[in-house]
């Protein structure tokens, strides 16, 4: 198991960052990270938003993980937020090594401080290997998701 540090994102990791959204998005071209200077601002944007929380995972000072959460108010449940995690990836020379043990620990630790009733993430069915991870991190498969894209 590597050591591995997870913090918030900094500006100074959007290089890192788009590496690694290049890696999630594969073959997929609607789903890569656009061009570096909209990234710029939307990353500032996401890093002054108090209800996001764009945590990554360094090992040996090397950004190799991320995932996206966000913590949203609501009106059911007593009034106690829901949180969902988005864009998670870890780089596929550091899977198997605690980094998304680490990472999704984190956020669900902030989650659970934040006093949500529930977090909930979506993922693609053809990903059996990633759905092993999150039943592991005790998220159970307990509904069926439904997308719509806009951009395909």
């Amino acid at each position: 198991m590597a050591t591995v540090v997870v913090r918030r994102a900094s500006q100074a990791d959007l290089g890192a960052l788009m590496a690694l959204y290049e890696e999630l998005a594969g073959d997929k071209i609607t789903a890569a990270p656009g061009d570096r200077a909209t990234s710029e601002r939307l990353l500032a944007e996401i890093l002054t938003d108090p209800r996001r929380e764009l945590a990554v995972a360094l090992v040996d000072g090397h950004l190799v993980g991320t995932a996206d959460l966000l913590i949203v108010p609501n009106l059911t449940h007593r009034g106690e937020p829901w949180a969902i995690v988005e864009n998670v990836i870890v780089a596929g020379t550091a899977r198997r090594t605690g980094v998304g043990k680490a990472l999704m620990g984190h956020l669900i630790e902030l989650a659970r401080t934040a006093g949500v009733y529930k977090l909930q993430l979506i993922s693609g069915k053809h990903r059996a290997e990633a759905h092993a991870f999150y039943r592991s991190m005790s998220l159970n498969a307990v509904a069926e998701g439904f997308k719509i894209y806009f951009d395909e």
